[in-house]
């Protein structure tokens, strides 16, 4: 087992998932293997705890939180293949079922395939090419949406959770994804680590909402509307409730992908190109009814 270090998940190599221990602190483990253990049955849709929140909503109305999807669906969608159960996908060891079964994070009335992710986690980093690559070969009756999560405050994801929906309020969050995670590993402008190398920044040198919107402009943004909105009652509420799914999902690592609320994948476990086929088999099978 990895000895807990200050930085946690950023430090490590980006193929190493971030994992989800409690609201003050975590563990980073490298990608299991096939053979892993099976993680824990999701928990129940409990609320989440209030420390998980972030600070109250500033007075006035803003924009609701949307609940669109991922701009790249608008695409040309792959044609849908009929659900065939061959043995190749087997439940409790490449994908689990959710029980019971939980509500989807938007209102679609497609079937809803969600990443739990985080900007500041090297292996969504490192995934969110091949995410793309499925955004694009769903067939029509699925959407692609994100479910950003908080749960490693000291690398500051909950500062990342409020600027992605945000954004997502304001109508940016899309077509800003790439330039997000770029600003984050590779221009290290939003990075939580110190420009050495040597550990995390100290809390109060973390990038904050107002850094974040600086990038978010280059897509339309106004910044002084997107520090507004990020603390409106949408955006707070917003925030909890994807604080509350990840627990009633059973999300203890990102990424995490779940579908319809039912199923839900480790792509790091069965690989992130056979993620991509598991996914689409996984749509199939809701979609026959089985």
């Amino acid at each position: 087992m990895l000895k807990r270090l200050p930085f946690l998940c950023a430090a490590l190599f980006a193929l190493a998932a971030c994992s989800h221990d409690s609201d003050t602190g975590g563990s980073v483990q490298p990608a299991p293997s096939a053979t892993a253990t099976t993680p824990a049955p999701a928990a129940s849709a409990a609320p989440a705890s209030a420390t998980t929140t972030a600070a109250p909503a500033a007075s006035g109305t803003a924009p609701a939180a949307a609940t669109t999807v991922a701009s790249a669906t608008t695409a040309p969608a792959a044609a849908a293949t009929p659900f065939v159960d061959d043995g190749k996908w087997v439940e409790g060891k490449d994908y689990f079922r959710i029980e019971p079964a939980q509500p989807k994070w938007t209102s679609t009335d497609k079937i809803e395939v969600v990443e739990a992710f985080s900007y500041g986690c090297p292996a969504c980093n490192a995934y969110h090419t091949t995410m793309n690559q499925l955004v694009k070969e769903l067939p029509s009756n699925a959407v692609v949406t994100f479910m950003p999560a908080s749960f490693m405050p000291q690398e500051n994801w909950v500062t990342l959770q409020r600027a992605y929906l945000t954004a997502q309020a304001l109508g940016v969050a899309d077509k800003a994804n790439d330039a997000i995670y770029d600003a984050v590993w590779t221009t290290r402008e939003l990075s939580s680590m110190n420009p050495s190398g040597s550990g995390l920044k100290p809390r109060e040198a973390l990038p904050t909402i107002a850094d974040i919107a600086k990038v978010y402009a280059k897509f339309g943004a106004d910044p002084k509307e997107f520090v507004a909105v990020s603390d409106s009652f949408a955006v707070n509420t917003k925030m909890k409730r994807a604080d509350e799914l990840m627990k009633a999902y059973g999300v203890e690592g990102t990424p995490t992908l779940v579908i319809d609320g039912k199923y839900r994948v480790n792509p790091l476990k069965v690989g992130m190109p056979q993620s991509i086929e598991l996914t689409k088999w996984l749509v199939a099978k809701e979609a026959a009814g089985k």
